[in-house]
């Protein structure tokens, strides 16, 4: 073969690397590497021993996931679509094979095809609703991140005027200007 394969296990006791050393004139793998009884080179470069190409290249994703709600409406209506799918199939094979249980599996594939535009609209709803309540994100002048951003400077006011008078409680009432 073109190239032999072996585990190192370095000093330290990592995880051992996976190094490959391939003879210059063996590009093919139908072509017999130097040494050709043992599959292995016998006299590879230095720079060839220490060889490692990673299996894959980690990629950003191109768009980002989705909210937790929607994704499992998601996967609810996959679900359903797939078996309203399969009841479809079973009830046009038993009505080519003249089966008694065609006139049932027809009746619940109707149903099921009405539970399966449910679910499809579930989703639409659900990623709506969770836009709306939560904001687009990737739009840099939202206007959910407005209205977070006010309600955030509420609770903080609301919270400084709470310590405020919390002190003013702890001081035994000072600061007041009458004591009735």
């Amino acid at each position: 073969m073109g190239t032999a394969e072996r585990r190192e296990a370095p000093a330290d006791g990592a995880v051992g690397q996976l190094t490959a050393r391939r003879s210059p004139e063996a590009l093919d793998r139908d072509i017999p590497e130097r040494g050709e009884g043992s599959g292995l080179a016998e006299h590879a470069a230095p720079e060839e021993q220490s060889y490692y190409r990673q299996l894959w290249i980690e990629e950003p994703a191109r768009r980002r996931r989705m909210p937790d709600p929607v994704r499992t409406s998601a996967v609810r209506a996959v679900l359903i679509i797939a078996v309203t799918l399969v009841q479809a199939m079973v009830a046009f094979l038993c009505t080519l094979a003249g089966s008694w249980l065609a006139f049932p599996m027809v009746l619940s594939s109707v149903a099921s095809t009405v539970v399966a535009t449910w679910g499809a609209l579930d989703v639409w709803v659900t990623r709506q609703v969770w836009n709306q309540r939560n904001g687009v994100v990737s739009v840099p002048s939202s206007t959910a991140r407005a209205l977070r951003r006010e309600r955030r400077r509420a609770r903080r006011q609301t919270r400084a005027a709470e310590r405020a008078q919390e002190r003013i409680r702890r001081r035994g009432g000072a600061g007041r200007l009458s004591h009735s």
